[in-house]
């Protein structure tokens, strides 16, 4: 589950506050939850264990579409 929401964390660097790249995630996750990561966990690192805490806690608030993207990079061996 970690590195499943350090992949969906990779959208937090959206915002020109965080100068960090992600290490993990893919495009749907990116276009799929970067709203969320920005509503829930903004101004968090994204490779951080307190992203992957931040992603934990607000799972069940996340977009359909982001829950998906999760889902899916799951399936395909994401962890």
């Amino acid at each position: 589950m970690r590195s499943l929401i350090l992949a969906v964390s990779v959208l937090a660097i959206a915002g020109p506050a965080s100068a960090q790249v992600p290490n993990r995630g893919n495009a749907d996750l990116q276009t799929n939850c970067a709203g969320d990561s920005l509503a829930f966990c903004a101004g968090i690192d994204p490779n951080s264990p307190q992203m992957d805490a931040c992603f934990k806690k607000n799972l069940s608030r996340m977009s359909p579409n982001c829950r998906r993207a999760i889902d899916a990079y799951k399936d395909a061996g994401g962890k």
